[in-house]
């Protein structure tokens, strides 16, 4: 338990959640959400019941966030991709505390529990989920890093130098990309991971 709460922050800082907020809780309201009312909490899930799960808290008016990634397994003399939770045994439900009690998310078919503390609940940073959200498509599975060539103009998501526009220049062997930004005239060259920098059109 503890080593997956680690783990989510880890995340949280691997994806730096100084994102422009107007596009965090468009792509929440775009997966049909109440960006003003939702708070989003953890909750454990029965072994390989992660879909079961999902259902039956759809069904009582829940939102849910499952964060899917493609794992490649052996099967006889070949390989296949699986679609597998990104983080094992846990998913994410969205409640508005005004219209639907959290109590009887635990009597749901397909969840163990919901991770509280004390008894109580605690929300998670609304940005965290945000963040997957934008990294995910409309059913939760991780996009890859967009393809960046030498010459893209890109915009920058996070850090010191979010929101500006910047050329690619090169792309290294170990895959970090090399930008230039123009600062007052002078153009400065800057390191940055892909998935930090988004195309613009």
């Amino acid at each position: 338990m503890i080593y997956l709460i680690v783990l989510i922050l880890f995340f949280a800082v691997y994806l730096d959640c100084k994102l422009l907020s107007s596009q965090l809780l468009f792509k929440h309201e775009q997966r049909g959400g109440n960006a003003e009312m939702t708070q989003w909490y953890l909750i454990q899930f029965k072994p390989n019941s992660h879909r079961l799960a999902e259902r039956n808290l759809q069904r009582q008016g829940f939102e849910t966030f499952l964060p899917l990634h493609e794992v490649a397994r052996r099967k006889t003399s070949r390989f296949i991709t699986d679609l597998r939770p990104l983080f094992p045994g846990y998913m994410f439900v969205g409640i508005d505390m005004n219209s639907a009690p959290w109590s009887k998310i635990n009597s749901t078919l397909g969840v163990s529990r919901l991770v509280s503390f004390d008894g109580i609940p605690k929300p998670l940073p609304l940005q965290l989920i945000s963040s997957l959200m934008l990294r995910c498509d409309e059913e939760g599975k991780m996009l890859p890093p967009a393809a960046l060539n030498p010459g893209d103009n890109v915009e920058v998501l996070t850090g010191p130098f979010a929101h500006f526009v910047a050329t690619v220049e090169t792309i290294d062997a170990q895959q970090r990309a090399w930008i230039l930004m123009d600062f007052m005239g002078q153009s400065t060259r800057i390191q940055i991971a892909p998935d930090q920098v988004q195309l613009t059109d």
